[in-house]
């Protein structure tokens, strides 16, 4: 078989953005693993599994900024490439840019999370199973985005695709089936736990299905896809030290660090791609990256027990997709792209009349340029998650 050669006129792709993502990283890495080993009082085992963890994580780090060079010139090798529509009449508009780079995060996070199993379970494990089951179901929904990628699917069958890839850990799941009755709320329903049965894994079938989804189509920007992910990922590795720090009970803490166990690797691994990801572009992520990272959030959330928080998390994507629900049923014209209008002359997006959250923040605050209106909408997921945090703090001992 004969391979076409890249072409040597295609600039190197390099990890340019570096220097400013290790910045940001240290003070952010510096903070959580001062709440695990200074602030709060954890089990010195628990303590150890996590930094093995985050050994591996950052292992995993290094590993994807030097696969992501190497897998961009295979997959131009293959014609897999976009050009860059927010850059359309100018001369970066114009360069072909390596697509679907999520593939090499989904393959590093898989690696590390399997040879963890080597360092934290036992072959007799309560959480073995699912964990596997997590896996699995983030396995199918990595090969499932690539798939799309490469085929180019319908948004009608996009929306069902996630449904399939949570079949695993809906089978395997052994967990608890009830929720706690907000306390407001008692004396009206007349119970303090509700069991809903196979209603509660239909609402972590739909809580996959909304998470990979959402992910997906909060995009379009350089940088937001994985950018979107870093916030939301760093906000639950915070507030699962927290709900370790402040609980006594041993299967919540580890309802908690399994949460830690598969989120550590998400977020470096995605700082990588970020690296190469954020404006102007290197590579783009491709619904492989935001399939797999959304996918591996909502099994994060489910297994963690923490899905309402999550939800909180995903403010941002939730209120992106009320936006762009008339759009994809089809009750509005939905383009492939609903990205905002470019002026080359000035370099300034102007929002559209379509259905999102990019388009309406262009819409409310003014045009601007891209790497602007990204940190806007990034400013707006950090804000999101301290309104989270905040509501917690609030309600607690009075909602449950």
């Amino acid at each position: 078989m004969v391979r076409p050669a890249p072409n040597p006129d295609d600039p190197p792709v390099a990890p340019t953005k570096l220097k400013q993502i290790l910045n940001v990283s240290v003070v952010f890495f510096a903070a959580y693993f001062y709440l695990i080993f200074y602030h709060y009082q954890i089990d010195q085992e628990l303590k150890k599994s996590i930094f093995i963890n985050s050994v591996m994580s950052f292992a995993g780090f290094i590993v994807t900024l030097f696969l992501i060079s190497v897998g961009s010139r295979y997959v131009l090798r293959r014609n897999l490439f976009g050009y860059d529509i927010n850059k359309k009449g100018t001369p970066q508009g114009s360069i072909k840019v390596p697509e679907s780079l999520g593939i090499v995060v989904g393959i590093v996070y898989l690696v590390l999370a399997i040879l963890f199993q080597y360092f934290n379970f036992t072959s007799d494990s309560n959480w073995l199973v699912e964990y596997n089951a997590a896996l699995a179901c983030i396995c199918f929904m990595t090969l499932l985005g690539f798939v799309d990628d490469v085929l180019d699917v319908p948004w009608r069958v996009k929306l069902l695709l996630p449904s399939f890839a949570a079949l695993p850990l809906l089978m395997a799941y052994a967990g608890h089936t009830t929720i706690i009755i907000p306390k407001p709320l008692i004396p009206y329903v007349g119970l303090k736990v509700l069991d809903l049965g196979w209603i509660y894994k239909f609402y972590m079938g739909l809580l996959a299905v909304f998470c990979t989804n959402s992910i997906n189509i909060h995009a379009g920007l350089n940088g937001l896809e994985a950018g979107q992910t870093v916030v939301i990922a760093s906000a639950i590795l915070i507030h699962n030290v927290m709900q370790i720090g402040a609980s006594t009970d041993p299967e919540y803490q580890q309802a908690h660090a399994f949460s830690i166990y598969l989120i550590q690797p998400l977020l470096t691994t995605s700082l990588a791609l970020l690296c190469y990801n954020w404006y102007p572009s290197s590579v783009f992520v491709g619904d492989t990256y935001t399939y797999f990272a959304g996918m591996t959030m909502a099994v994060v959330g489910i297994l963690g027990h923490f899905s309402e928080t999550l939800l909180i998390f995903f403010m941002p994507q939730i209120l992106n997709f009320l936006l762009s629900f008339p759009q994809l049923i089809g009750y509005y014209k939905c383009p492939r792209h609903r990205l905002p209008s470019f002026d080359p002359q000035t370099g300034l997006l102007t929002g559209t009349d379509d259905g999102t959250l990019v388009n309406k923040f262009l819409r409310w605050f003014g045009r601007a340029t891209e790497k602007s209106l990204c940190l806007w909408l990034l400013a707006f997921q950090v804000f999101g998650c301290c309104i989270c945090f905040l509501l917690r703090h609030l309600l607690a001992g009075w909602y449950k």
